[in-house]
């Protein structure tokens, strides 16, 4: 394809309520979204990295700077370009996955919507439905932990996780596993908040039945995660480590993870996080789909991948309504414990254009030729949080 032109944008999403992990506290999103324009039709994709770099070394202001300054440029000079051929035109750029996933797929959502394909089909989708779970915050009390999960059970979400934190873990698991019983599929995730020295406090997670305990450790200590895993008899998931397929090959070669988390951004692009479930399947390790808190637009693409044939745990792609008041695009609605995979040409979705101009705090415009414009607007004017910016609570991330 030939692209005329790539428009970066900045928007602000207020939460429902504010979300808690072990990493601190979200009550709005910064999202950059990427507008891949070509003479077919235009693409969109977005970057999923937080406002700060707590869950991952990339941010937003950075992904913006890197994608403006070094990826487009790069992908700029590479003449006409297919999908298939974006990572190896910005691989001199180190790391940055994020910000490289979200300009493959924005370029592979025109491509497909010029083709007539939805994303779905492309990747291998074999499932129209996707089975959703729900991700349930750190709470102040059990109490109301009790009643955000039975909230959650009552909208139909077929899968219960728990962010779990050093003094916030095996008593909430253990009251919401005797509240609601044995029968609720229930994992816990750590979000890399233990060491190695907490394996037998780990342990005491173990009589409550968990499908699984993710990411307990630092990104960087896989070997620790073999090491645990054989110390525990719930199952490890990995996360935040499994940054390519090289690298999930690498954990499951060590026997550091039992199941696998898979993060399209976090890996660098659909491309290679179908590459992940490839290598996964072969191994008899299966997966499922992590979440960002994506608006609509993220939340299409992930639904798309989620229908491989090797995703067979429940998702954390949730409902809209657990995120925003109004998302970016049409609602995505649970009905009995599942949503629907796109099945329009490319992503399927598109930002709705009056929801967009009400929230987008910035438009940066870049070509071929050079970059044309930017364009900021305050903070203050777009609707991201003040007045309107809710309290309380916590809202589970997709």
């Amino acid at each position: 394809m030939k692209i005329e032109s790539v428009e970066l944008l900045r928007v602000g999403m207020p939460l429902v309520s504010p979300f808690r992990t072990s990493f601190g506290t979200q009550s709005r999103r910064d999202v950059l979204l990427v507008r891949v324009i070509t003479p077919e039709a235009e693409g969109w994709a977005e970057c999923v990295a937080m406002a700060e770099p707590l869950y991952s070394s990339e941010y937003a202001g950075a992904a913006h700077r890197v994608t403006a300054d070094h990826l487009l440029p790069r992908l700029f000079a590479s003449g006409d370009v297919t999908a298939a051929a974006v990572a190896s035109a910005l691989a001199p750029v180190r790391g940055h996955r994020m910000a490289k996933a979200a300009v493959e797929a924005a370029v592979l959502d025109a491509e497909l919507k010029a083709a007539g394909v939805p994303l779905g089909r492309h990747l291998g989708a074999t499932q129209s439905r996707i089975i959703s779970g729900v991700s349930v915050g750190i709470h102040d009390s059990v109490p109301e932990l009790l009643n955000t999960v039975g909230r959650c059970l009552s909208d139909g979400y077929a899968r219960i996780k728990l962010k779990i934190e050093p003094g916030w873990d095996i008593e909430p698991v253990a009251a919401v596993r005797k509240h609601f019983g044995d029968d609720i599929l229930l994992q816990a995730d750590a979000n890399s908040a233990y060491t190695r020295a907490d394996a037998r406090h780990l342990a005491g997670l173990d009589p409550y039945g968990l499908l699984m305990l993710e990411q307990p450790l630092e990104e960087e200590d896989v070997t620790g995660h073999a090491e645990l895993a054989r110390s525990l008899t719930t199952p490890i998931c990995l996360d935040e480590s499994i940054v390519s397929a090289q690298a999930a090959h690498e954990a499951i070669r060590i026997g550091a993870c039992a199941v696998v988390n898979i993060k399209p951004g976090r890996v660098g692009g659909y491309l290679e996080a179908r590459r992940v479930h490839d290598v996964c399947a072969a191994a008899g390790v299966p997966v499922w789909a992590g979440g960002m808190l994506e608006t609509g637009i993220g939340r299409a693409a992930n639904l798309a991948l989620a229908g491989l044939p090797n995703f067979t745990l429940p998702s954390d792609i949730s409902g809209s309504d657990r995120y925003y008041r109004q998302d970016l695009t049409e609602p995505f609605q649970v009905n009995d414990g599942t949503i629907p995979v796109p099945d329009a040409p490319g992503i399927g979705v598109a930002p709705l254009p009056e929801i967009l101009d009400e929230l987008v705090t910035e438009r940066e415009t870049l070509r071929p030729a050079g970059r044309v414009s930017v364009r900021r607007v305050p903070v203050s004017d777009a609707r991201s949080g003040g007045a309107d910016e809710p309290s309380g609570g916590t809202t589970p991330p997709g």
